[in-house]
């Protein structure tokens, strides 16, 4: 019986992980402006990625695999956080445009 429920909570945690990167997915193509789609992609798809190595920790057969998925999820988390800052940052200093005019444009 406890198999049964560590195999549904790592369905379930997958499940919610992918439905995750599915509405980040959505929220890039919706979104109108730049700094809308970063921020639906850096924390929907980052929360995703948290949801899906929570459920794949389990099946993992050693400690060693367990840090290794953790490591990986941090280097995302911080890969993510800085391309942000750097789409953001391009963003606002593109010449002859106000960050306003970005939030105004429409694509």
């Amino acid at each position: 019986m406890p198999d049964l429920l560590i195999k549904g909570w790592q369905w379930i945690c997958l499940a919610v992980g992918g439905g995750f990167f599915a509405i980040g997915t959505l929220g890039l193509f919706r979104f109108s402006d730049t700094l809308s789609r970063v921020h639906a992609l850096t924390k929907v798809d980052n929360l995703g990625l948290g949801f899906i190595v929570i459920g794949l920790l389990p099946a993992v057969e050693s400690v060693a695999g367990g840090v290794k998925l953790m490591l990986v999820w941090g280097a995302a988390l911080a890969a993510s956080a800085t391309s942000a800052h750097l789409v953001a940052r391009t963003v606002q200093r593109r010449p002859g445009m106000t960050l306003n005019e970005e939030y105004q444009r429409d694509d």
